[in-house]
């Protein structure tokens, strides 16, 4: 017994030891991706380019909400740490230093950008939004910017900068889509989306006043973009039945009829009043009193939301 004991001690050593000797296993090697080299824009210097595309990564301009990139930048890079880009409130090129922050970004003209193609009759670059110092990875980043040189565009394409800046015919399809499905639901905030032009009010009345508010800070980054992404409004009427002060919402229809949305309300035993008075407000004054031109993206109306901020005075 003791024999096999000892036997089946060698062969179990041997099983373990051999297996050691085995063919050894290939160990996998994982390459770290390149980091982006340095852009050169030496190729480029001197070249005119336009932006002409503007565009989510849907490959779209206009996304969900109504929100629409349009292309607008004109630049020349003159060295590889300066570039001229045009400006509309001075109308005429302005000089900034290009700073390299790492792989392919870049910050120039106050913006932050991630150079995706250089050549010399086109570039491509995406726009980034930065919360601090980290890059924000959501529809704030996501814009692709196209630029053709402007020999590309009139000697090859034989076509005008605002030829190719005008949205395309998918642009059109998505909003008349948009437009289909808030038509379903017309009187209710979650199917309207913005107008690229707002909710207008033209007064009826002497007794009626409206001025629309900006909501502009690009301080808290809230762009030219946010007047019409959010559009509010103060509205002033005199010889009201008594005095009052209100702020609500409402949706505007694509006929432009207002209806009620939303309006704060601390009691909940006076919720229905409250509605009443201010659906009485919308029918004998506003609905009476104003000219309403509902909001249009791509020249198509629709219905949007808007925040009204209402005071009635007796006098």
């Amino acid at each position: 017994m003791g024999k096999l004991n000892a036997l089946a001690a060698v062969l179990v050593a041997g099983f373990i030891f051999g297996g050691c000797h085995s063919k050894p296993q290939k160990q996998v090697v994982r390459k770290k991706k390149a980091e982006p080299t340095r852009v050169s824009f030496l190729p480029i210097k001197g070249i005119r380019f336009h932006e002409v595309k503007r565009r989510f990564s849907s490959g779209l301009s206009i996304n969900e909400m109504g929100f629409q990139q349009v292309p607008s930048w004109t630049m020349q890079f003159v060295s590889n740490d300066s570039v001229l880009v045009y400006s509309p409130q001075r109308n005429k090129m302005q000089g900034f230093h290009v700073i390299y922050d790492h792989g392919d970004v870049y910050n120039f003209a106050g913006e932050w950008f991630r150079i995706k193609k250089v050549e010399k009759d086109s570039m491509q670059m995406q726009r980034l939004s930065l919360q601090g110092q980290v890059i924000a990875h959501d529809i704030r980043s996501d814009v692709r910017m196209t630029f053709y040189s402007e020999h590309y565009i009139k000697d090859v394409l034989k076509t005008t900068v605002a030829a190719l800046q005008r949205p395309s015919a998918a642009d059109t399809a998505y909003v008349q889509e948009l437009v289909r499905k808030s038509d379903q639901n017309p009187t209710k905030a979650s199917s309207a989306f913005a107008g690229t032009e707002p909710v207008s009010f033209k007064p009826l009345s002497k007794v009626i006043t409206v001025e629309k508010l900006s909501s502009v800070d690009k301080l808290n980054g809230k762009s030219e973009a946010y007047d019409y992404l959010y559009p509010e409004y103060r509205v002033e009427i005199h010889k009201a039945y008594q005095d009052f002060g209100y702020a609500f919402t409402c949706v505007v229809d694509k006929n432009g009829k207002i209806y009620l949305d939303s309006f704060r309300n601390d009691m909940p035993e006076y919720y229905e009043k409250r509605k009443k008075v201010l659906e009485g407000i919308i029918e004998v004054y506003l609905q009476n009193l104003l000219k309403v031109t509902p909001a249009k993206t791509l020249g198509i109306p629709h219905s949007s939301q808007i925040t009204l901020n209402v005071a009635g005075r007796v006098k």
